[in-house]
């Protein structure tokens, strides 16, 4: 195989391989750890202590209470007065450690629903239960002798978290995500080990490679940025932005960081392949001098090997 032949396939593959790298990361991102309902969990649950993340669950589950006991002809009189008891009430329990435990035990059951409408082929929507949490706010406002707080209706108040209808292309997506969050960096390692064997110049294609991967770091830290800001504008205004903002930047923290690990690999291994060369020019050649002694006992009278004439 020629030196050119030799350079456009190693270019290639170190081309294919570099931009495998950041598209395995999210592909493995997806598939190992929102997929994993126990790291899933422990990502969720220092949320629980976050201000923005409380006052949206205060204003949801107040809203929820409220709207059922608006229905009570008894208590729509006083809805207005008794809106902020509600409120205060339920932000006052998201504070406590039992509501910690609710929301470590709802996260596990959402994303175990999740994934089980994911792998289903059933066309059902994905609902979260908010009557736990309206048991504890109704035993809340009780203590605190609230009136008309113990007619409060605890009953099952389902939130559609994924709609029926957005179930297939979900569940298309998630499936290759499986499937490539494997192989792609698998694939992504036996190009780049490919390339750097057919390469005409080891140490050049190593630079190269280090610098694509850093470069596709970079991209993937900058999708995630790019991916977060528009996740925030999409959302209605009804919704609570810094506790979805919070709430995205807890689910992507293992991309971030493998995002930056590529970079700093990247880097480290191309500055460590340019170092190389000044390394091999300032290498000092072996001394080739070799004496010949003569019959005497003293110096030949012969040049020696490194081209300095002898001493007569």
């Amino acid at each position: 195989m020629s030196i050119r032949l030799r350079s456009a396939l190693s270019a290639a593959l170190l081309a294919l391989a570099c931009l495998l790298a950041p598209c395995g990361a999210l592909a493995a991102w997806a598939a190992y750890d929102l997929a994993d309902t126990g790291r899933y969990v422990s990502t969720m649950a220092p949320l629980a202590g976050d201000p923005a993340v409380q006052g949206a669950v205060a204003d949801t589950v107040g809203a929820q209470v409220m709207d059922e006991v608006g229905d009570r002809p008894e208590v729509r009189p006083m809805r207005s007065a008794v809106g902020p008891y509600v409120h205060d009430a339920v932000r006052s329990f998201t504070r406590t450690e039992t509501f910690r435990a609710a929301w470590d035990s709802a996260n596990r059951a959402l994303h175990d629903a999740v994934l089980h409408a994911l792998r289903d082929d059933r066309e059902r929507a994905v609902r979260v239960d908010l009557a736990p949490v309206t048991a504890q706010v109704k035993r809340r406002l009780t203590d605190q002798h609230m009136p008309l707080a113990a007619r409060i209706p605890v009953e099952h108040t389902a939130v559609d978290v994924l709609p029926a209808q957005d179930l297939d292309r979900l569940r298309k997506g998630f499936h290759v995500l499986e499937v490539a969050g494997f192989w792609l960096p698998l694939t992504a390692v036996v190009f780049a080990v490919a390339g750097l064997a057919v390469a005409a110049c080891r140490r050049r294609a190593l630079t190269a490679t280090g610098l694509g991967t850093a470069l596709g770091g970079a991209c993937l830290a900058l999708a995630v940025a790019v991916g977060r800001r528009l996740t925030l504008a999409d959302l209605p205004e009804a919704v609570h932005r810094p506790a979805a903002g919070a709430v995205y930047d807890a689910l992507t923290t293992t991309l971030r960081e493998a995002s930056w690990l590529l970079v700093t690999v990247g880097l480290a291994v191309a500055l460590a392949a340019w170092l190389s060369r000044f390394h091999r020019a300032v290498t000092p050649l072996p001394d080739l001098t070799v004496t010949i002694e003569s019959p005497t006992g003293g110096p030949a009278d012969h040049p020696s090997l490194t081209g300095t004439s002898g001493t007569a």
